[in-house]
């Protein structure tokens, strides 16, 4: 008797996804004070309890301060 296993085809895109989000945070916590690994292990601004929200401008800032090169690494760490 064989036995056939079927895998939905959203397990396996939320696997391939889990597997390129766990390589990103592979890199390290660039600056803990500014940043935390959120419950999907995604980067997240670490907010202040009590801070007001973070705006599209402060978004913008921590990226420029961060620099291209980091940024491009960070969303494509397989290319050179």
């Amino acid at each position: 008797m064989n036995l056939v296993v079927k895998t939905p085809l959203k397990a396996v895109i939320e696997s391939a996804i889990r597997r390129k989000i766990r390589t990103v945070s592979d890199l390290g916590n660039p600056e803990p004070a500014r940043f935390e690994i959120g419950p999907f292990g995604i980067f997240r601004i670490r907010k202040v309890p009590g801070s007001p929200s973070t705006t599209l401008a402060q978004v913008d800032a921590v990226r420029d301060e961060l620099g291209e090169e980091e940024l491009r690494r960070a969303i494509q760490p397989d290319r050179p």
